[in-house]
Protein backbone atom coordinates (compact mmCIF):
# COMPACT_ATOMS: atom_id res chain seq x y z
CA UNK A 1 0.00 0.00 0.00
CA UNK A 2 1.01 3.61 -0.44
CA UNK A 3 -0.17 7.03 0.63
CA UNK A 4 -0.99 9.85 -1.77
CA UNK A 5 -1.83 13.31 -0.33
CA UNK A 6 -3.83 15.97 -2.14
CA UNK A 7 -5.24 19.36 -1.25
CA UNK A 8 -8.85 19.37 -0.02
CA UNK A 9 -11.40 19.57 -2.81
CA UNK A 10 -15.11 19.05 -3.14
CA UNK A 11 -16.73 15.89 -4.52
CA UNK A 12 -13.92 13.54 -3.59
CA UNK A 13 -14.41 9.86 -4.30
CA UNK A 14 -14.82 7.60 -1.27
CA UNK A 15 -13.49 4.47 -2.97
CA UNK A 16 -12.62 3.39 -6.50
CA UNK A 17 -10.35 1.27 -8.64
CA UNK A 18 -7.41 3.44 -9.69
CA UNK A 19 -4.50 2.14 -11.76
CA UNK A 20 -5.20 -1.43 -10.74
CA UNK A 21 -5.38 -0.78 -6.99
CA UNK A 22 -8.27 -0.03 -4.64
CA UNK A 23 -7.98 3.63 -3.64
CA UNK A 24 -9.77 4.68 -0.44
CA UNK A 25 -10.21 8.19 0.85
CA UNK A 26 -8.50 8.08 4.25
CA UNK A 27 -11.23 9.37 6.53
CA UNK A 28 -8.95 9.32 9.56
CA UNK A 29 -7.18 12.36 8.05
CA UNK A 30 -10.30 14.48 7.45
CA UNK A 31 -11.09 17.33 7.70
CA UNK A 32 -7.53 18.65 7.65
CA UNK A 33 -6.36 16.86 4.52
CA UNK A 34 -7.56 14.58 1.76
CA UNK A 35 -5.34 11.52 1.62
CA UNK A 36 -5.81 8.36 -0.41
CA UNK A 37 -4.92 4.97 1.03
CA UNK A 38 -3.98 2.78 -1.93
CA UNK A 39 -4.57 -0.93 -1.38
CA UNK A 40 -2.52 -3.36 -3.43
CA UNK A 41 -3.62 -6.50 -1.56
CA UNK A 42 -6.79 -7.72 0.12
CA UNK A 43 -4.93 -7.47 3.43
CA UNK A 44 -4.56 -3.73 2.79
CA UNK A 45 -8.31 -3.50 2.20
CA UNK A 46 -9.01 -5.36 5.44
CA UNK A 47 -6.67 -3.00 7.28
CA UNK A 48 -8.45 0.00 5.80
CA UNK A 49 -11.82 -1.31 6.99
CA UNK A 50 -10.58 -2.29 10.44
CA UNK A 51 -8.78 0.99 11.11
CA UNK A 52 -11.64 3.23 9.87
CA UNK A 53 -9.79 4.47 6.81
CA UNK A 54 -13.13 3.68 5.21
CA UNK A 55 -16.30 3.48 7.30
CA UNK A 56 -20.05 3.55 6.94
CA UNK A 57 -21.92 0.32 6.21
CA UNK A 58 -22.48 0.81 2.45
CA UNK A 59 -18.87 1.93 1.88
CA UNK A 60 -17.59 -1.02 3.89
CA UNK A 61 -19.61 -3.34 1.66
CA UNK A 62 -18.11 -1.83 -1.47
CA UNK A 63 -14.62 -2.09 0.01
CA UNK A 64 -15.20 -5.74 0.90
CA UNK A 65 -16.28 -6.55 -2.65
CA UNK A 66 -13.27 -4.77 -4.11
CA UNK A 67 -11.01 -6.51 -1.60
CA UNK A 68 -12.26 -9.90 -2.76
CA UNK A 69 -11.70 -8.96 -6.40
CA UNK A 70 -8.24 -7.63 -5.58
CA UNK A 71 -7.30 -10.80 -3.71
CA UNK A 72 -8.74 -13.05 -6.40
CA UNK A 73 -6.34 -11.61 -8.98
CA UNK A 74 -3.40 -13.11 -7.06
CA UNK A 75 -4.86 -16.60 -6.61
CA UNK A 76 -2.66 -19.12 -8.44
CA UNK A 77 -4.94 -22.17 -8.37
CA UNK A 78 -5.36 -24.06 -11.62
CA UNK A 79 -8.95 -25.22 -11.05
CA UNK A 80 -12.14 -23.61 -9.82
CA UNK A 81 -12.35 -25.62 -6.59
CA UNK A 82 -8.93 -24.45 -5.48
CA UNK A 83 -9.71 -20.92 -6.61
CA UNK A 84 -12.99 -20.82 -4.69
CA UNK A 85 -11.37 -22.20 -1.55
CA UNK A 86 -8.84 -19.37 -1.67
CA UNK A 87 -11.67 -16.89 -2.20
CA UNK A 88 -13.30 -18.25 0.95
CA UNK A 89 -10.11 -17.56 2.89
CA UNK A 90 -9.98 -14.01 1.54
CA UNK A 91 -13.63 -13.46 2.46
CA UNK A 92 -13.09 -14.80 5.96
CA UNK A 93 -10.14 -12.47 6.49
CA UNK A 94 -12.09 -9.42 5.34
CA UNK A 95 -15.21 -10.53 7.20
CA UNK A 96 -13.34 -10.53 10.52
CA UNK A 97 -12.81 -6.76 10.42
CA UNK A 98 -16.14 -5.21 11.50
CA UNK A 99 -18.92 -7.43 12.93
CA UNK A 100 -21.88 -5.02 13.02
CA UNK A 101 -22.11 -3.65 9.46
CA UNK A 102 -24.15 -6.28 7.63
CA UNK A 103 -23.33 -4.79 4.21
CA UNK A 104 -19.86 -6.26 4.67
CA UNK A 105 -21.20 -9.82 4.76
CA UNK A 106 -23.83 -9.14 2.12
CA UNK A 107 -21.11 -8.03 -0.31
CA UNK A 108 -18.86 -11.01 0.47
CA UNK A 109 -21.71 -13.44 -0.20
CA UNK A 110 -22.62 -11.67 -3.42
CA UNK A 111 -19.06 -11.94 -4.70
CA UNK A 112 -18.90 -15.65 -3.89
CA UNK A 113 -22.22 -16.26 -5.65
CA UNK A 114 -20.99 -14.46 -8.75
CA UNK A 115 -17.85 -16.60 -8.81
CA UNK A 116 -19.89 -19.79 -8.38
CA UNK A 117 -22.30 -18.78 -11.15
CA UNK A 118 -19.37 -18.47 -13.57
CA UNK A 119 -17.39 -21.54 -12.48
CA UNK A 120 -17.36 -23.03 -15.99
CA UNK A 121 -15.43 -20.07 -17.37
CA UNK A 122 -11.64 -19.69 -17.37
CA UNK A 123 -10.26 -18.39 -14.09
CA UNK A 124 -8.80 -15.35 -15.85
CA UNK A 125 -12.31 -14.45 -16.98
CA UNK A 126 -13.79 -15.02 -13.51
CA UNK A 127 -11.21 -12.66 -12.04
CA UNK A 128 -12.28 -9.91 -14.43
CA UNK A 129 -15.94 -10.61 -13.71
CA UNK A 130 -15.27 -10.12 -9.99
CA UNK A 131 -13.69 -6.73 -10.62
CA UNK A 132 -16.69 -5.77 -12.76
CA UNK A 133 -19.07 -6.96 -10.03
CA UNK A 134 -17.35 -4.86 -7.38
CA UNK A 135 -17.71 -1.81 -9.62
CA UNK A 136 -21.35 -2.72 -10.18
CA UNK A 137 -21.92 -2.72 -6.42
CA UNK A 138 -20.37 0.76 -6.26
CA UNK A 139 -22.59 2.10 -9.06
CA UNK A 140 -25.71 0.46 -7.62
CA UNK A 141 -25.01 2.02 -4.24
CA UNK A 142 -24.84 5.53 -5.66
CA UNK A 143 -28.07 4.97 -7.60
CA UNK A 144 -29.75 3.56 -4.49
CA UNK A 145 -28.68 6.57 -2.44
CA UNK A 146 -30.15 9.00 -4.96
CA UNK A 147 -33.42 7.04 -5.01
CA UNK A 148 -33.38 7.05 -1.20
CA UNK A 149 -32.92 10.80 -1.28
CA UNK A 150 -35.97 11.26 -3.51
CA UNK A 151 -38.12 9.08 -1.25
CA UNK A 152 -36.89 10.74 1.93
CA UNK A 153 -37.06 14.37 0.83
CA UNK A 154 -40.86 14.25 1.19
CA UNK A 155 -40.42 14.26 4.97
CA UNK A 156 -38.45 17.52 4.95
CA UNK A 157 -40.37 20.77 4.65
CA UNK A 158 -39.05 24.12 3.53
CA UNK A 159 -37.50 25.86 6.53
CA UNK A 160 -36.93 22.67 8.55
CA UNK A 161 -33.96 22.11 10.83
CA UNK A 162 -32.67 18.53 10.92
CA UNK A 163 -30.55 16.77 13.53
CA UNK A 164 -28.23 13.99 12.38
CA UNK A 165 -25.81 11.77 14.28
CA UNK A 166 -22.52 10.33 13.00
CA UNK A 167 -21.87 10.44 9.25
CA UNK A 168 -24.23 8.88 6.73
CA UNK A 169 -23.17 10.92 3.74
CA UNK A 170 -21.18 10.43 0.58
CA UNK A 171 -18.20 9.54 2.77
CA UNK A 172 -20.07 6.55 4.23
CA UNK A 173 -21.23 5.24 0.86
CA UNK A 174 -20.20 5.00 -2.76
CA UNK A 175 -21.42 8.57 -3.14
CA UNK A 176 -24.31 10.96 -2.32
CA UNK A 177 -25.17 9.36 1.01
CA UNK A 178 -28.09 7.82 2.90
CA UNK A 179 -29.24 10.20 5.65
CA UNK A 180 -27.26 13.07 4.14
CA UNK A 181 -28.51 11.95 0.73
CA UNK A 182 -32.04 12.71 1.93
CA UNK A 183 -30.85 16.12 3.12
CA UNK A 184 -29.07 16.73 -0.20
CA UNK A 185 -32.19 15.79 -2.15
CA UNK A 186 -34.29 18.24 -0.13
CA UNK A 187 -31.75 20.96 -0.81
CA UNK A 188 -31.75 20.13 -4.53
CA UNK A 189 -35.54 20.54 -4.51
CA UNK A 190 -34.98 24.13 -3.45
CA UNK A 191 -35.93 23.77 0.20
CA UNK A 192 -34.18 26.03 2.67
CA UNK A 193 -32.91 23.76 5.42
CA UNK A 194 -30.53 23.78 8.35
CA UNK A 195 -28.68 20.88 9.93
CA UNK A 196 -27.44 20.29 13.47
CA UNK A 197 -24.67 17.69 13.47
CA UNK A 198 -23.79 15.84 16.68
CA UNK A 199 -20.02 15.58 17.12
CA UNK A 200 -20.33 11.80 17.67
CA UNK A 201 -17.86 10.77 20.34
CA UNK A 202 -15.51 9.04 20.59
CA UNK A 203 -14.22 9.10 16.98
CA UNK A 204 -15.95 12.41 16.11
CA UNK A 205 -17.42 11.41 12.76
CA UNK A 206 -19.98 14.18 13.03
CA UNK A 207 -17.39 16.85 13.78
CA UNK A 208 -14.74 15.68 11.35
CA UNK A 209 -16.83 14.28 8.50
CA UNK A 210 -20.47 15.39 8.50
CA UNK A 211 -19.72 19.05 9.24
CA UNK A 212 -17.00 19.08 6.57
CA UNK A 213 -19.13 17.30 3.98
CA UNK A 214 -22.16 19.57 4.44
CA UNK A 215 -19.99 22.68 4.34
CA UNK A 216 -18.46 21.46 1.08
CA UNK A 217 -22.02 21.21 -0.31
CA UNK A 218 -22.99 24.66 0.88
CA UNK A 219 -25.60 23.31 3.33
CA UNK A 220 -26.13 25.31 6.52
CA UNK A 221 -24.69 23.17 9.32
CA UNK A 222 -24.12 23.80 13.01
CA UNK A 223 -21.90 21.46 15.01
CA UNK A 224 -22.98 20.57 18.55
CA UNK A 225 -21.68 18.19 21.19
CA UNK A 226 -23.61 14.95 21.68
CA UNK A 227 -25.09 16.06 25.00
CA UNK A 228 -26.60 19.23 23.51
CA UNK A 229 -29.29 17.50 21.41
CA UNK A 230 -31.93 17.56 24.15
CA UNK A 231 -31.33 21.26 24.79
CA UNK A 232 -32.07 22.22 21.19
CA UNK A 233 -35.06 19.88 21.01
CA UNK A 234 -36.61 21.38 24.14
CA UNK A 235 -36.18 24.87 22.68
CA UNK A 236 -38.16 23.78 19.61
CA UNK A 237 -35.22 24.21 17.26
CA UNK A 238 -35.25 20.69 15.77
CA UNK A 239 -38.03 19.57 13.39
CA UNK A 240 -36.86 16.05 12.60
CA UNK A 241 -33.96 13.63 12.98
CA UNK A 242 -32.41 11.52 10.22
CA UNK A 243 -29.65 8.96 10.72
CA UNK A 244 -28.16 6.04 8.83
CA UNK A 245 -27.83 2.42 9.96
CA UNK A 246 -25.26 -0.35 9.98
CA UNK A 247 -27.73 -3.20 10.42
CA UNK A 248 -31.52 -3.33 10.60
CA UNK A 249 -33.28 -6.38 12.01
CA UNK A 250 -36.35 -7.97 10.42
CA UNK A 251 -38.66 -6.22 12.91
CA UNK A 252 -37.24 -2.76 12.16
CA UNK A 253 -34.85 -2.37 15.11
CA UNK A 254 -31.86 -0.43 13.80
CA UNK A 255 -28.21 -0.43 14.88
CA UNK A 256 -26.30 2.76 14.25
CA UNK A 257 -23.35 4.62 15.75
CA UNK A 258 -23.29 4.73 19.54
CA UNK A 259 -25.44 7.59 20.82
CA UNK A 260 -28.17 7.16 18.20
CA UNK A 261 -30.51 5.47 20.68
CA UNK A 262 -30.18 8.45 23.03
CA UNK A 263 -31.14 10.81 20.19
CA UNK A 264 -34.18 8.63 19.38
CA UNK A 265 -35.32 8.64 23.02
CA UNK A 266 -35.01 12.42 23.18
CA UNK A 267 -36.85 12.82 19.88
CA UNK A 268 -39.73 10.66 21.09
CA UNK A 269 -39.99 12.62 24.35
CA UNK A 270 -40.23 15.88 22.39
CA UNK A 271 -42.59 14.61 19.69
CA UNK A 272 -39.99 14.90 16.93
CA UNK A 273 -40.07 12.33 14.09
CA UNK A 274 -36.98 10.12 13.90
CA UNK A 275 -36.09 8.58 10.52
CA UNK A 276 -33.56 5.96 9.46
CA UNK A 277 -32.19 5.99 5.90
CA UNK A 278 -30.43 2.85 4.64
CA UNK A 279 -30.33 0.63 1.56
CA UNK A 280 -32.17 -2.69 1.53
CA UNK A 281 -28.78 -4.42 1.75
CA UNK A 282 -28.50 -3.08 5.32
CA UNK A 283 -31.58 -5.06 6.41
CA UNK A 284 -30.66 -8.42 7.93
CA UNK A 285 -33.73 -10.56 7.36
CA UNK A 286 -32.10 -13.51 9.13
CA UNK A 287 -32.43 -11.97 12.60
CA UNK A 288 -35.80 -11.27 14.25
CA UNK A 289 -34.81 -8.26 16.36
CA UNK A 290 -32.04 -5.91 17.39
CA UNK A 291 -31.14 -8.15 20.33
CA UNK A 292 -29.42 -10.41 17.82
CA UNK A 293 -27.24 -7.69 16.26
CA UNK A 294 -23.57 -8.12 17.22
CA UNK A 295 -22.12 -4.93 18.69
CA UNK A 296 -18.48 -4.19 17.97
CA UNK A 297 -16.34 -3.24 20.96
CA UNK A 298 -13.50 -0.99 19.85
CA UNK A 299 -10.12 0.06 21.22
CA UNK A 300 -10.38 1.81 24.64
CA UNK A 301 -7.82 4.34 23.42
CA UNK A 302 -10.54 5.91 21.26
CA UNK A 303 -12.19 7.03 24.51
CA UNK A 304 -9.10 7.84 26.58
CA UNK A 305 -7.50 9.89 23.81
CA UNK A 306 -8.85 12.48 21.37
CA UNK A 307 -8.13 11.36 17.82
CA UNK A 308 -5.56 8.96 19.26
CA UNK A 309 -3.27 11.83 20.27
CA UNK A 310 -4.37 13.81 23.31
CA UNK A 311 -4.96 11.84 26.50
CA UNK A 312 -8.08 13.01 28.37
CA UNK A 313 -8.58 10.21 30.91
CA UNK A 314 -6.51 8.75 33.74
CA UNK A 315 -4.10 6.02 32.73
CA UNK A 316 -5.40 2.49 33.37
CA UNK A 317 -9.00 3.62 34.02
CA UNK A 318 -11.58 0.99 33.02
CA UNK A 319 -13.14 1.90 29.66
CA UNK A 320 -16.10 0.53 27.72
CA UNK A 321 -16.27 1.41 24.04
CA UNK A 322 -19.23 -0.17 22.19
CA UNK A 323 -19.25 1.27 18.67
CA UNK A 324 -23.01 0.94 18.09
CA UNK A 325 -26.34 0.86 19.87
CA UNK A 326 -29.78 -0.33 18.77
CA UNK A 327 -32.84 1.90 18.40
CA UNK A 328 -36.11 -0.04 18.85
CA UNK A 329 -38.50 -0.01 15.90
CA UNK A 330 -41.21 1.80 17.87
CA UNK A 331 -38.96 4.89 18.08
CA UNK A 332 -38.60 5.08 14.29
CA UNK A 333 -41.18 7.00 12.23
CA UNK A 334 -40.07 5.43 8.95
CA UNK A 335 -37.19 3.53 7.37
CA UNK A 336 -36.24 5.15 4.09
CA UNK A 337 -34.81 2.82 1.44
CA UNK A 338 -34.21 2.94 -2.30
CA UNK A 339 -37.51 1.03 -2.66
CA UNK A 340 -39.48 3.63 -0.75
CA UNK A 341 -40.22 4.64 2.84
CA UNK A 342 -41.78 2.07 5.14
CA UNK A 343 -43.05 1.72 8.67
CA UNK A 344 -40.49 -0.43 10.53
CA UNK A 345 -43.06 -3.21 11.01
CA UNK A 346 -43.43 -3.49 7.23
CA UNK A 347 -39.81 -3.81 6.11
CA UNK A 348 -39.97 -7.61 6.14
CA UNK A 349 -41.90 -7.21 2.89
CA UNK A 350 -38.66 -6.08 1.23
CA UNK A 351 -37.02 -9.47 1.69
CA UNK A 352 -37.62 -10.43 -1.94
CA UNK A 353 -36.02 -7.17 -3.10
CA UNK A 354 -32.50 -8.02 -1.87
Amino acid sequence: MSIVSLKIKAMVSTIEWRNGVVSMLDQTRLPLEVTYFECKTYQDVAKGIKELVIRGAPAIGIAAAMGVALGARDINSQDFTGFYNEMEKISKHIGATRPTAVNLFWALERMKKVAAANKEKPLSVIKEILVEESNRILIEDIEANKAMGRHGAQFIKDGNTILTHCNAGALATGGYGTALGVIRAAKEEGKEIKVYADETRPVLQGARLTAWELMEDGINVTLITDNMAGYFMKKGMINLCIVGADRIARNGDAANKIGTYSVAVLAREHGIPFYVAAPVSTIDFTIPSGEHIPIEERNPAEVSHICGKIQVAPAKVNIANPAFDVTPAEYIAAIITEKGAFKPKDIWRLQDKV
